[in-house]
Formats: structure tokens, C-alpha cells, sequence
């Protein structure tokens, strides 16, 4: 029973973080049913409604619905490389390893260019990580800077 629970509050959670994501703030039966209200559980129910009818994804590949594929995304949580900012200064700084290689994922850097993303951020510590109290976002700038100026890591950052 406990077992059941947790995975109900667990996809309550990760369904209402979805909420106001793909396919825009308005995007959805669910968003229509729902609109003008807030709160937890009008965003669950809407959330639910989407997903569970796979209308917002039809809305978004055929432009109805009142869904738009045009807006960027956001993502208003923790990020990534702040989570794991230790373990990604040690694997710049040694040229390799597991954090190194996830936010080489994150980034998108493709399987033949990891390497190379490996060389280039261990080349340019200094620059991604001036200092200990560089902060994630300074070095995600700094990160995608130095990617910029390398000829075949400048494809992933825009």
C-alpha cells in the first residue's frame, strides 16, 4: 500500500511540474476546462487531463488546441550542474569522468564529440571555474563561451 501511495504523489509531482511546460501556458483541453483557476490541484486535474487524452500532444504537432510549438522552453528548477558541481570541477579538472560526461549529455554534445568536449573543458579550467565561488550559472556561461569558440562544440550552444 505504501508502495502505491509514493507512486501516485510521485507522479502527482512530476505531472504538475509539467504544467506549464510543452506546448505553452494555454495548451490543452485541460488548460480549457480548467482555466481561471490555480493552485495544486487545477494544475494536476489539467495535467492529467492532458496527458491521460494525449490532446496537447495532438494540439502541438497540428497547431490547435491552443498549443504553439514557437516559444522556447523553460525550466524554472535546480540546475543540473549546480547539482553536481564538486563532482563536475574534478572531472573537468582530470579531463574525464562520469559528470563530465552527463553534462556532455545535457549540453547534447553527440558520442563523437565527447571527447573532444573532455579536451576542450579541461583545457579551459581556469576559465570555466575562475574561482570556488563560481556560481553554476557562471560557469554554464562560462562553459557554453568556451564552446562557442571551438569549432566543433560551437554546433551545441547557440
Amino acid at each position: 500500500m505504501k508502495k502505491i501511495l509514493f507512486s501516485i504523489v510521485l507522479a502527482s509531482i512530476s505531472s504538475y511540474a509539467l504544467a506549464d511546460a510543452a506546448g505553452g501556458n494555454n495548451c490543452g483541453w485541460g488548460n480549457m476546462l480548467f482555466q481561471g483557476q490555480a493552485g495544486a490541484g487545477p494544475h494536476f486535474m489539467a495535467t492529467t487531463t492532458n496527458g491521460t487524452s494525449g490532446n496537447a500532444t495532438f494540439g502541438m504537432t497540428s497547431g490547435t488546441n491552443g498549443c504553439s510549438t514557437d516559444g522556447k522552453l523553460t525550466y524554472g528548477g535546480k540546475s543540473m550542474i549546480s547539482s553536481i558541481m564538486t563532482e563536475f570541477s574534478e572531472d573537468v579538472a582530470a579531463g574525464n569522468g562520469e559528470a563530465l560526461n552527463a553534462v556532455a549529455v545535457m549540453m547534447g554534445v553527440e558520442q563523437q564529440d565527447r571527447q573532444t568536449f573532455a579536451e576542450v573543458t579541461h583545457a579551459n579550467f581556469k576559465v570555466i571555474f575562475p574561482s570556488q565561488n563560481t556560481t553554476a550559472e557562471e560557469v554554464l556561461a562560462a562553459l557554453e563561451k568556451v564552446m562557442k569558440s571551438d569549432a566543433t562544440l560551437s554546433k551545441y550552444v547557440s
